[in-house]
């Protein structure tokens, strides 16, 4: 039998990924905030400003520093987008639980309404039968 792992997600998060997956722009975010977030895009980064600095701008690196300040722009910016993915996805995820704790409220009521009505028959027949053994 075979398990599919989006079904261990929670329903919200399944509608908000199928959202983001069904947008080509969004996907390009999250894999370029997925691999900002990972050690690799560190080592890579600190490799290549080492070779900069060594090897192609001797004093006192104003293109490295340019180029670093635009990377550092683009990727704040990709951490605003995946913040607005995760608020999104709170919200969803809100918004799924009320409604479900809105049913269950309901089903509660109902059931405790059947449960009071069947309390109160009980109540009627012991009586009745109390009422006809002093007979």
């Amino acid at each position: 039998m075979s398990h599919d792992p989006r079904s261990a997600h929670h329903p919200s998060y399944r509608t908000v990924a199928e959202h983001r997956a069904a947008d080509a722009q969004l996907r390009v975010a999250d894999a370029v905030t997925k691999f900002a977030g990972s050690m690799p895009f560190v080592y890579i980064h600190a490799v290549a400003f080492a070779a900069w600095m060594l090897v192609f701008e001797k004093s006192p690196w104003p293109t490295l520093t340019l180029i670093v300040s635009l990377e550092a722009i683009f990727l704040s910016t990709f951490v605003m987008i995946g913040q607005n993915r995760q608020a999104s996805f709170q919200q969803a995820k809100a918004d799924h639980d009320f409604d479900v704790s809105e049913q269950e409220l309901h089903a509660n009521t109902e059931l405790t309404r059947v449960i009071h009505d069947l309390t109160q028959q009980i109540h009627r027949q012991v009586v009745a039968e109390a009422g006809e053994n002093k007979v």
